[in-house]
């Protein structure tokens, strides 16, 4: 199983945003920094997601268990729901990545399990200037 760490971040509400994503794979581990451009955090949390599931499916990974601080991303994927027009239409394109696996988890952790995934997340923001 294939462990993925994933966080958004912005400088502004909305301001330049990243995606950090840090995914272990058997002892190897990958670690992404990727600028979003112009959005809120709760929209870069969802890319985060978004992004890490087609780096997996373009990896070729299979079984894959997503961990994120994100209370808004892990109940809207584990409710199948979101309120927010823009995050139920970012809800539904990560859904339908995760059903390209075969096993989808995710899971949410609190934000001091999370830090290498922040940090990159931190750096992605900086990638966008």
């Amino acid at each position: 199983m294939i462990e993925v760490y994933i966080d958004g971040a912005s400088a502004g509400d909305p301001g330049p945003s990243g995606a950090g994503i840090y995914i272990k794979n058997n002892g190897k581990a990958e670690s992404f920094s990727i600028a979003l451009g112009m959005m809120n955090n709760h929209e870069a949390e969802f890319h985060a997601l978004i992004k890490s599931l087609e780096i997996c499916i373009e990896d070729g990974f299979s079984i894959v268990s997503v961990r994120s601080d994100s209370t808004t991303v892990v109940d809207a994927v584990e409710k199948e729901y979101a309120r927010n027009e823009k995050h139920r239409i970012l809800l539904t394109k990560a859904l339908s990545l995760a059903s390209q696996l075969d096993l989808f988890f995710i899971k949410w952790i609190p934000s001091k399990e999370n830090k290498h995934a922040d940090q990159l997340a931190r750096q992605a923001i900086r990638l966008n200037i």
